[in-house]
Parts: C-alpha cells; structure tokens; sequence
C-alpha cells in the first residue's frame, strides 16, 4: 500500500501554475541550462509571472548562469522560491553547499519529488523545469507529477546529439507527454527537419553567463526571443 502524501501535496503546490514548460537535453554541453534560464529570463521580462526550477542534480549550474549568490528559499508552510531578476528562483544547490549530490536512483527521484511537494509557487503564469539529464527515472518521475509539463527539446547540429532527440522525442510521444517544440542550438546551417527553432552560434554567450541583464542582450537570448513567437508562449 502506498501512503506517500506527496503526490496529492505536489499537486496542491502547482495548482495555480497555468503552464509547465520542461526544458530537456539528452545529452551534456547543448545549451539545456542556458536555455532553461533565458526562457524564464524572457518570460519575466514580458510581464509574465515565471519560476525556474533547477532539477539537474547531476550538474546543477542555473545559479551561476544567473548570477545567484546569497540567496535562499524562505520558510513559510514550506519552502517559498527567492526572487532573481522577476523570476522564482529554486535549486537543489541551496541544500548541497555547490558539491556533487552523491544519491543513486531511486534515492534521486525520492528527492526530487521531495523539492517538488515542499516548494510553494504560489500562482505562475509560466514554471520552467531544468530537467535532469536524459529519459530515466528523475525525468519520468518529474513528468509524472508534473502534469501539465510541456517539452521543449534542445538538440544541436550534430548528428549524434540529433539521433538521440529524434528516439527520445518518440519515447516522451509513446507516453503522450505533449512535445511542445524543439530549439536547435549552436545553429551554423541549416536546422533539422524536428527542429522549431534556431539559436545561432554565439561566441560572446560564455562571457554573458553569470549576469542576466547581459545575457538578455546576447544574440542566443535574441533568437530564442524570435522562438518563444514561434512557439507560442
């Protein structure tokens, strides 16, 4: 018999949040966390009232994206998410002192779901989710309570990063999780047939990370701005 509360408490705490946008990579260096961040960068600078949640316990790196130093969640009836540049900020590195989180399978998933029924959002009109890494046990987990999750794939030009999209697009398609679109970063030719969107290559991105009103001026920031047109957010 399962007694676990949690499930009814997660869907309590994201009630009030019309849309779940699930940032997901399959594989390492394509750009997930930086398109995770400036999506939810964009949508708070378009008046809308967003959350960033970073789930990549393997390679949390949202707060140094962003710049977020000295912060950390309040506590009132749970955990309430500390706002960055208009947007509620909330990372398993408040609670991992910045070091590697050294849990296994379902010792992840159970923190997950854990970070998930103690964080207050209050009412969102967009929550961004920095999935963890890959199709697995964390990323289903969080797709099953997350319900209204929509996917936004991120894949590169290279042939490898765009096999694996096309076989994950089709697993998360085969349990009706609803795709919303695919953004091909690093773009320098033409895109992939999968892919909705192109973020060009930009070499001053690396120098921009660490400052969000600096990152909002980059050119990836800039196309993934003509994006979320295309994508209808």
């Amino acid at each position: 018999m399962n007694i676990d509360p949690r499930p009814s408490v997660i869907e309590e705490r994201l009630k009030n949040v019309k849309r779940i946008i699930a940032v997901t990579g399959w594989k390492g260096g394509i750009g997930k966390s930086v398109t995770a961040c400036s999506l939810a960068l964009l949508l708070a600078k378009k008046g809308f009232k967003t959350g960033l949640f970073d789930l990549d316990f393997a390679g949390a790196s949202d707060h140094l994206i962003l710049g977020a130093k000295g912060l950390f969640p309040k506590e009132e009836k749970g955990l309430e998410p500390p706002l960055l540049e208009g947007v509620k900020f909330m990372s398993v590195v408040f609670f991992s002192e910045n070091k590697a989180v050294p849990l296994r399978g379902a010792n992840v998933s159970d923190a997950i779901i854990e970070l998930l029924a103690i964080t207050q959002w209050g009412e969102l009109d967009f929550l961004v989710l920095d999935m963890p890494p890959g199709i697995n046990d964390a990323a289903l987990d969080v797709m099953r309570f997350a319900k209204k999750a929509e996917v936004l794939a991120v894949t590169t030009p290279s042939l490898i990063a765009r096999d694996v999209l096309e076989r994950s697009l089709a697993l998360y398609r085969t349990l009706k999780v609803p795709v919303l679109g695919v953004v091909e970063n690093m773009a320098r030719g033409t895109a992939s047939k999968s892919a909705a969107a192109r973020l060009r290559f930009d070499a001053g991105l690396e120098a921009a990370l660490g400052s969000p009103s600096a990152l909002l001026k980059t050119r990836f920031c800039r196309d993934l701005a003509a994006a979320v047109k295309t994508l209808e957010l």
